[in-house]
């Protein structure tokens, strides 16, 4: 057995007992605003659909757009892996800079794109950017957010993707409007756009500290308490004088890394009911939103004969709706619980996207009811979606958050995220409102299934510290 040496530390403590500020706000500006940018990048390729299919532009087909689709998809998977292990192992810092800096370039690199081959190449390095981003950024955040508001920040945070998706729908009903700018150019500008924004975040990145917590793991206490010194200074010179430290210090034995046997020994044993919860909550969230969102301007324009330069303004209402649910609900996670508002939240749109799909199969709702009924089906859903990375950044240990983060967002992705784009392509390309809906009722289901395994494995993690939800491996160290 390694001999390992010993601290005790107050980090945590000291950080979860911080009153909410204007640093916090900060941090969560500079860092949630990845979410922003995949919002961003998501609705301007659903928007672009129909320019992308002109024969003056990319002249993709309706496979090669859903295609187009799963090559981000998948470049996030990949992304996610492996910046998420290299997030536990090398820092939050380091890899929300790296992941940001692969992003801006990729998206510029996108509006460069002169056929499919290079348009999917650049989406999917777009996407591992994004990937690493999710990991990286979540486990900063949770890390760094006091633990009475870490959900609702947490659904704030996660609910700015919405943000960039109205954004993105608001740049290109601009840009397919304008009569100044021609289809050609004016996608090419949305992407050059996004880069120029995330080029912006970058530097706003820049003044983020290195999370205390995983300094503390990595023997660097010093460093560790100069930051909460720094952090707990500043918000003192706006709250006054800050509330007493509870509980005893944590005791740690430092090392480098966690070896993988012990990563799936917490994983796939000591923890397999939170894993198999963990794994239910992101399928189920990543199949309803991605089989409806990435495909929902191909469902406007085959149906219902939407034309590409009004796709954005059908989006639009959507992204408001998803963005206004986790911002009025977020609190209630705080309040009235984890369990009860994550089971409410899943179960609730299921059964609303399985009343609508009976409507639409018989062609009683027209364009803008369909998008009434989505904008209140994802009122909702946004904050489910929302619920399942911060319950899969909650209930694992610290050393292992962010790969944790990683795993399940890229199961999910590949089940829920990959194959619901393709399979959705083909049903709409079938011509037939009934196969469609069978894609709708399999989304519906899924979302229950995660309401059921939330009610049979969730944790009430609402105001307890990270460490208390799940102790460090380097507590239990011999």
């Amino acid at each position: 057995m390694p001999e390992y040496r010993q601290i005790e530390t107050d980090v945590p403590a000291r950080l979860d007992r911080l009153p909410w500020s204007r640093w916090h706000l900060r941090i969560v500006l500079a860092l949630g605003t990845s979410w922003l940018l995949d919002g961003l990048q998501v609705t301007l390729a659903g928007s672009l659909v129909g320019i992308l299919e002109n024969k003056d532009t990319l002249g993709l087909s309706d496979p090669e757009v859903t295609a187009g689709a799963t090559t981000y998809l998948a470049g996030a998977v990949f992304g996610a892996l492996l910046f998420g292990y290299l997030t536990d192992r090398l820092g939050r810092r380091k890899l929300f800079l790296l992941t940001l800096a692969i992003y801006s370039t990729a998206t510029l690199l996108t509006a460069f794109s002169w056929n499919f081959a290079s348009f999917a190449i650049f989406r999917f390095i777009t996407g591992t950017g994004i990937g690493g981003e999710y990991a990286a950024i979540n486990s900063a955040v949770d890390e760094l957010i006091p633990s009475k508001v870490r959900g609702t920040v947490d659904l704030v945070v996660n609910a700015t993707f919405w943000l960039g998706a109205a954004f993105g729908s608001l740049v290109s009903v601009y840009l397919l409007n304008s009569r100044s700018i021609a289809p050609n150019v004016g996608w090419r500008i949305a992407f050059g756009t996004a880069a120029i924004l995330a080029i912006g975040v970058l530097f706003m990145r820049l003044k983020v500290p290195e999370s205390p917590r995983w300094l503390m793991l990595r023997g660097k206490e010093l460093d560790a308490d100069k930051i909460v010194c720094g952090i707990e200074k500043k918000v003192a010179s706006t709250k006054g004088k800050l509330p007493p430290l509870e509980g005893k210090k944590l005791k740690l034995k430092v090392r480098d890394h966690t070896p993988w046997g012990e990563i799936f020994q917490n994983m796939w044993v000591d923890n397999r009911k939170r894993s198999l919860l963990g794994l239910a909550l992101m399928v189920g969230q990543s199949f309803f939103y991605n089989s409806i969102f990435f495909t929902y301007g191909l469902i406007l324009n085959k149906f219902y004969h939407v034309g590409p330069e009004k796709l954005p303004m059908h989006l639009l209402p959507f992204a408001l709706g998803n963005f206004l649910g986790p911002i009025l609900l977020g609190k209630f996670f705080d309040t009235v619980g984890r369990k009860p508002m994550i089971i409410a939240t899943f179960a609730i749109p299921g059964l609303l996207l399985a009343a609508t799909s009976i409507p639409f199969a018989r062609g009683a709702l027209t364009a803008h009811s369909l998008d009434l009924c989505f904008t209140v089906i994802f009122f909702v859903a946004s904050s489910a979606a929302s619920a399942a990375y911060l319950t899969v950044s909650e209930i694992f240990p610290l050393e292992i958050r962010a790969l944790a983060i990683a795993i399940f967002y890229a199961i999910g992705t590949l089940i829920g995220g990959v194959g619901s784009p393709l399979l959705f392509g083909f049903l709409i390309a079938t011509g037939s409102r009934s196969m469609l809906v069978w894609g709708y009722l399999l989304g519906s289901a899924l979302m229950i299934l995660g309401a059921l395994a939330e009610w049979a494995y969730g944790v009430e993690a609402a105001g307890k510290s990270l460490e208390s939800i799940s102790e460090p491996l380097q507590s239990k160290l011999g």
